[in-house]
């Protein structure tokens, strides 16, 4: 196989999957290789995620498609938690793969690339102590107004569900001097919005006993930087500090994902997940008191081994008492290694369908309901991309609503908009100040 001259990268999954692709597609770049379409790409890599069955099935479809490709077959690389967690399997399923590589370990890709062109199967899953990151180049230019930073991984919590502690390894926080220069590098080409990232981003800390607090304080004050997010974050570690820096820091943006994943203690047990309903809300009334204002998104899944009627019922009722602004709901996938997937009393597909069904339209209830009440409101969008029809532009909104609005700025400007009407999904905003970008 000759060396590749393009490339592409498709990351499924989460968006600390879309830093790691973007990361990739830098260090490709970076090695002279050009980007590409999926189509005539020579090096294709399928960035993956392993959280839910049907997304690791996925894979193999891509793969097989892209073995039958017209005309000359791509080097293909299967990166990411699929590779991290079935390496071996992927040999076997799918030996039309060049290149295995877990998400601890794509640093390496340019050497394993040099090594599948020389007609070696290149597999590399090793978790390695030493941090990726300082293999990867510097952050290239970007026009994006919106930027991801990872700041932490991997995860120590070990939900029975969660195959994430198996595929990204124990928690991790980067150096604050690192955090630190790639931010000023985003902002530097021209992204006004970096969001924050981590498997418990939120248990982000070193060894002088900063926190993600200090942290987005910092970030802050990089000139450029107009808004900071941080996702995901886990109940047990929401700290006082962070709390406040709701209130005190006026770049965090007014959104907090904040996943419960149900709304039963029995449940939350089986689960692992360290918190009670009771905990969880009264995180939900501090952060409250401190911006009222807050957008609320969580995680659910139903479903889970044992999962009753009233546990279900559960559920619907933390969401009527939290009430969402949005939030993901899933139904429950048995992951191959995790404790739960061997628990008795596995919930039969129809009722898990029935279920689902009907979380989903109580929270695609509340985020309209949400929606509606933002009507009226004068307020910031930043601008991120053209919409659908000529002369759009889309924005979002402090609250991570997007919004629609007819001759825009160009994008990453600042415009302050009244929001006028609202639908399940989007915002419609006409202009009222227009602020230099």
């Amino acid at each position: 196989m000759t060396t590749p001259k393009t490339f592409h990268v498709k990351s499924f999954g989460c968006q600390m999957n879309a830093y790691d692709g973007e990361r990739m597609s830098e260090m490709l770049g970076a090695q002279g290789l050009t980007a590409a379409d999926a189509d005539s790409a020579d090096l294709v890599v399928l960035n993956t995620c392993h959280i839910r069955e049907r997304a690791a099935e996925k894979v193999y479809s891509d793969i097989g498609r892209l073995a039958k490709r017209d005309g000359a077959r791509p080097m293909i690389a299967v990166a990411g938690c699929v590779a991290q967690a079935e390496g071996a399997e992927i040999n076997r399923r799918a030996p039309q793969v060049d290149i295995v590589v877990g998400p601890q370990a794509y640093h390496r890709l340019p050497d394993l690339v040099a090594r599948a062109a020389a007609g070696n199967h290149a597999l590399d899953t090793d978790m390695p102590a030493a941090s990726k990151f300082d293999a990867l180049p510097r952050r290239a230019r970007r026009q994006g107004a919106s930027a991801f930073l990872t700041v932490q991984e991997g995860c120590d919590k070990f939900c029975t569900y969660c195959v994430v502690p198996y595929t990204r390894g124990a928690e991790i926080s980067r150096p604050w001097s690192h955090i630190v220069d790639e931010a000023k590098a985003l902002a530097e080409g021209g992204a006004r919005e970096i969001t924050l990232l981590g498997q418990n981003v939120n248990a982000w800390s070193d060894k002088t006993g900063r926190g993600l607090h200090d942290l987005i304080e910092a970030i802050a004050l990089i000139p450029g930087i107009a808004r900071i997010r941080y996702t995901t974050s886990h109940p047990n570690d929401m700290t006082d500090g962070l709390i406040a820096a709701h209130r005190d820091i006026p770049a965090l943006m007014p959104f907090l994902h904040l996943p419960v994943q149900s709304g039963s203690d029995p449940i939350l047990k089986a689960m692992n997940r360290s918190h009670s309903t009771a905990s969880y809300l009264k995180i939900i009334d501090r952060v409250r008191a401190v911006r009222p204002d807050i957008a609320v998104s969580g995680d659910f899944i139903v479903g889970f081994p044992g999962e009753s009627d009233a546990d279900f019922a559960a559920t619907l009722q933390i969401v009527r008492d939290v009430d969402y602004a949005m939030a993901y709901s899933f139904k429950y996938s048995p992951r191959p290694g995790t404790p739960a997937a061997t628990m008795d009393s596995q919930i039969a597909p129809e009722l898990m369908d029935e279920r689902l069904q009907a979380l989903q339209a109580l929270l695609n209830e509340q985020q309209h309901r949400f929606n509606r009440a933002s009507v009226g409101r004068t307020t910031e969008i930043l601008i991120e991309r053209d919409g659908k029809r000529p002369g759009q532009k889309l924005g979002k909104s402090p609250w991570l609503q997007s919004v629609i609005v007819e001759n825009g700025p160009e994008t990453g400007s600042l415009l302050t908009v009244e929001l006028v009407s609202a639908a399940p999904n989007s915002l419609i905003g006409v202009a009222v100040e227009r602020q230099a970008a």
